[in-house]
C-alpha cells in the first residue's frame, strides 16, 4: 500500500521543481504525516538555493530527511507543521513539528514527529526551527540579569534572541538592523529599535544574526570592554574581513561561534536535541510571534516563491507555505 506525495526540490542554481513521491504504509514506529504548513528559513534557504553551500561544508549542511546531495538536486528544508494520519493512536490526529523539507505528506520516525503543546497554532508552529536556533544561541551568549545586551539583524533569528533576551530580569536589549522599517517589528515583540549609527555602545553583549559582514564589523564596535561577540549569521562560501586590529585586543574581546547542529556547551550533558526543540515550541507560546510570518503563498508555487525570495529579500521575514488538499 502507498500514499501519493509531491515535494520541492531544487535543481540548478535559482531553480526548483515540484516531483511526485511515493511513500509505504508506515512501519512500526513510524507515523505518516499529512502537511499543513512549512516554512523557508530564508538565509539558509536562499544559499542552498544559489549554490552558495561551500564543498567542504556538504556534510554539515545536511537536513534532517534531505535526498539528494548538494549543490543539486537536493530536496532540502526543515520547518514543517502537519497532521498524523497513520501511526500508533496516541499520535493519531495530532498536529506534529518535523524537520522535515517542503512535502505534501511524509513518513518519519514516531520519535522526531513532535506534538506542538497545547494552544500553540499549527501556523506558528513553523518558528520552531528558528526559535531552537536562537534559544541555543542564547545559550551560547549566556546571558546574565542586568547586561546590556545588543542583537545585530531583525531578521527571524534575531528577532528570537531578542525577543528571549528581553525576558530576563534587568536586561537593557536594543534590536538593530539598517532597514528601519523594521522598527514596527520591534515594537511588536516590545523589544527597543536603534539604526546601527544610533545604537548604544559599550555592551556586555552583542549578538551578530544580520548575515551580513558588516554588522558583524558594527558587533566588534559595540561591544565593552572583555565583552562576547556571538555570531550566530552563517556566511556559506563568502569570505568575511575583519576589524581585527584597532580596539580588539585592547578590549579583550571575545568572538564565540554559535550553531543550531550541536547542543549549546553548557546543556550539552542534560538536553537531547529533542528536548531542546520541544522547549523551542513552548517558547511560541505569544500570540505576539505571529508578527514575524511576513508572507504566505501555496505549497505548489514554491519554485517561484523561493525565487522571488532570493531575489527581492527586503522585509522578509518567515515566509509560510500552505498545503491545500
Amino acid at each position: 500500500m502507498t500514499d501519493a506525495a509531491e515535494a520541492f526540490w531544487i535543481t540548478g542554481p535559482l531553480a526548483g521543481e515540484i516531483r511526485a513521491a511515493e511513500l509505504p504504509a508506515p512501519g512500526e514506529g513510524e507515523v505518516l504525516v499529512r502537511a499543513l504548513f512549512s516554512g523557508i528559513s530564508r538565509g539558509t534557504e536562499c544559499l542552498v538555493f544559489g549554490g552558495g553551500v561551500p564543498a567542504s561544508q556538504y556534510q554539515a549542511m545536511r537536513a534532517p530527511f534531505q535526498e539528494g546531495d548538494f549543490p543539486w538536486p537536493v530536496k532540502y528544508g526543515y520547518c514543517s507543521v502537519g497532521l498524523v494520519e497513520r501511526g500508533p493512536e496516541a499520535l493519531l490526529g495530532r498536529e506534529v513539528f518535523c524537520l522535515h523539507p517542503h512535502q505534501t505528506r511524509y513518513l518519519v520516525p514516531e520519535a522526531v514527529a513532535l506534538p506542538l503543546p497545547e494552544g500553540l497554532p499549527a501556523g506558528r508552529a513553523v518558528l520552531g526551527a528558528n526559535m531552537e536556533t536562537a534559544l541555543n544561541g542564547l545559550w551560547d551568549a549566556a546571558p546574565r540579569s542586568g547586561d546590556r545586551i545588543a542583537v545585530i539583524g531583525a531578521g527571524v533569528v534575531g528577532c528570537l534572541v531578542a525577543h528571549l533576551a528581553a525576558r530576563i530580569p534587568g536586561c537593557r536589549v536594543q534590536l538593530l538592523d539598517i532597514d528601519p522599517d523594521k522598527a514596527g517589528i520591534a515594537e511588536a515583540l516590545g523589544v527597543p529599535f536603534a539604526l546601527p549609527e544610533a545604537a548604544a555602545a559599550d555592551c556586555d553583549l552583542v549578538v551578530h544574526a544580520s548575515g551580513a559582514p558588516e554588522g558583524l564589523v558594527t558587533a566588534l564596535g559595540l561591544a565593552g570592554f572583555e565583552a562576547t561577540v556571538v555570531e550566530m549569521s552563517w556566511f556559506g562560501d563568502r569570505a568575511v574581513a575583519l576589524p581585527l586590529g584597532e580596539a580588539f585586543h585592547a578590549r579583550r574581546l571575545t568572538l564565540k561561534s554559535s550553531q543550531v547542529g550541536q547542543v549549546a556547551t553548557a546543556r550539552r550533558a542534560r538536553w537531547s536535541h529533542r528536548r531542546r526543540l520541544a522547549k523551542a515550541l513552548e517558547l511560541l507560546a505569544e500570540p505576539r510571534l505571529d508578527a514575524l510570518i511576513s508572507g504566505e503563498s501555496a505549497f505548489r508555487a514554491l519554485p517561484e516563491t523561493l525565487r522571488s525570495l532570493y531575489q527581492a529579500p527586503a522585509g522578509v521575514l518567515c515566509h509560510r507555505i500552505t498545503y491545500g488538499e
